[in-house]
């Protein structure tokens, strides 16, 4: 049973979170997809809060985590994410993993607010996808919270809003260059084939960061971003936070 949640309206709040299609990492050959915490912890944060959540993909369709971030994987880089853990061993709530909706074909006055989700595959498909880049411009420019978090800052980069980049001028956060170094050495070869940090800066944006796997997210005005994994809780804090004022 959940536990009762106090509103002042009879209808919750909708959010529109999003995350990748399969692929393959062109650098590794990795199979990849998204982040499943980056999934999961703000998904656990807004329904805590009461609000409900819609997932879709850019295809549309079945969609999956990277290995990496699967508690139960044999590498164990995840193992201490326990909220990962117990959603993967819920069929009830993965069952929303086996046919997402396709982006372009929601109605996005619906939602109050839009979160991208990271992991590997956004890094070759966010930062060109035209149709996630209208979305993301659609609630930006609708006064609607705006947020995206590690590698999903990626569609942010190359957005533009009346003319500019909308990053520009703009305090920010992805995943930084200290935890691609990190990333880099840890794999024993270059995992990214391009960097937020340097990419966002190149842009005009005010990037900050919390410190090399540090919980962070950052707002400015109705922009929000989270830095990496461990932020995601932070970013759904921002987001509720923005949608209270």
């Amino acid at each position: 049973m959940a536990a009762s949640v106090d509103r002042t309206t009879s209808k919750p709040r909708n959010i529109l979170m999003v995350v990748a299609n399969p692929s393959v990492s062109e650098m590794t050959s990795w199979p990849i997809g998204f982040w499943a915490a980056e999934m999961v912890h703000p998904w656990y944060a807004f329904r805590e809060v009461g609000y409900d959540v819609t997932l879709a993909s850019p295809d549309g369709g079945k969609v999956e985590i990277d290995s990496l971030s699967d508690p139960r994987d044999d590498s164990r880089y995840s193992e201490y994410d326990v909220l990962s853990m117990g959603f993967l061993n819920t069929p009830a709530l993965t069952a929303m993993w086996k046919d997402t909706p396709r982006l372009s074909e929601l109605d996005l006055d619906e939602f109050d607010a839009i979160v991208v989700c990271g992991g590997q595959a956004p890094m070759y498909q966010f930062r060109n996808n035209e149709e996630l880049k209208t979305a993301l411009a659609q609630f930006y420019e609708s006064e609607k919270p705006t947020a995206a978090l590690c590698h999903g800052v990626s569609a942010l980069i190359d957005l533009n809003v009346n003319g500019s980049y909308l990053i520009e001028g703009r305090t920010m956060t992805g995943f930084s260059n200290i935890e691609e170094d990190a990333s880099n050495e840890a794999a024993g070869m270059t995992v990214q084939p391009w960097r937020i940090e340097d990419a966002a800066r190149e842009r005009g944006a005010k990037y900050v960061s919390g410190g090399l796997w540090k919980p962070f997210a950052v707002r400015d005005g109705r922009l929000i971003t989270g830095q990496q994994q461990y932020s995601g809780t932070e970013v759904a804090k921002l987001v509720t936070q923005a949608l209270a004022t």
